[in-house]
């Protein structure tokens, strides 16, 4: 990784910041392996429950690390489109989540209308102007600390337009695609609000298009576990890579036989 996204807005051609190294695609080949053996199996589709089990899962961890206060149980009786008692925007922002991913099949994710599409769904009823582009100057903070500053606004649409492009064209393997995909909209920061969970829904729609067992991944359960907290830094690619294997071998060691393992 180079340490900062290298994008023109120009004629340049956008350039990933990373750099494919032995060790990464020895990740790249040990996941694949992994999902390999799981799609050897007859039984390869997951079951309809453990879908439903995996989505759950997938959209209470990506709002808990937006801070939603709803439980496993709170969003899973949404899920069953029964009436929970909470605050008004946790329950906006689930039934909100429940809805893009049900849309993630219909989506192409190099196309910058379905980008802007997605977060309006993710974000209705919760900011001003879902769907569209930020308008100003967006910062990350850490307490009060600044970790890292977006690029103008003025810059966002040709950053995006550039990112999606690079992606329509890359021959990156999917997984590394995936990452860098998250990793840019993080650096970006596109939208006034919610790139974070665009983020993450955007990876699941990458993978989901490589190998179809992927739109069930629950990475952002993997994200949100105490583990990773320790060694978590923002918008850092090693880290989102991380977040896709322990993923992948948790899903494929929970549904695979005994006499697999």
């Amino acid at each position: 990784m180079t340490g900062q996204p290298e994008h023109s807005g120009d004629d340049a051609l956008y350039s990933p910041p990373l750099t494919l190294n032995p060790a990464l695609l020895s990740q790249v080949a040990a996941i694949a392996e992994v999902l390999g053996r799981w799609s050897a199996r007859q039984d390869v589709l997951p079951s309809p429950l453990l879908r439903r089990e995996n989505r759950i899962h997938t959209i209470q961890a990506s709002l808990a690390i937006e801070q939603n206060s709803l439980s496993l149980e709170q969003v899973t009786a949404l899920f069953d489109g029964q009436r929970v008692i909470g605050p008004a925007r946790d329950i906006q922002e689930v039934r909100n989540a429940i809805t893009a991913y049900d849309a993630l099949p219909s989506w192409d994710p190099a196309n910058p209308q379905h980008l802007l599409e997605a977060h309006g769904l993710l974000m209705a009823g919760l900011i001003d102007g879902p769907g569209c582009f930020r308008r100003g100057g967006v910062g990350i903070y850490r307490g009060d600390q600044l970790v890292h500053m977006a690029p103008p606004a003025p810059r966002v649409p040709v950053l995006v337009a550039d990112l999606l492009a690079w992606l329509a064209a890359s021959t990156w393997h999917p997984l590394l695609v995936s990452c860098v995909a998250h990793y840019e909209l993080e650096f970006i920061h596109p939208f006034a609000d919610g790139n974070g969970r665009l983020g993450r829904l955007w990876q699941t729609l990458i993978l989901s298009r490589w190998n179809p067992l992927l739109a069930w991944l629950p990475i952002s359960r993997v994200i949100c576990s105490p583990s990773w907290h320790t060694s978590w830094r923002p918008s850092t690619m090693p880290c989102v890579r991380r977040s896709v294997r322990r993923s992948v071998r948790r899903s494929v060691s929970n549904q695979e036989p005994r006499s697999m393992r």
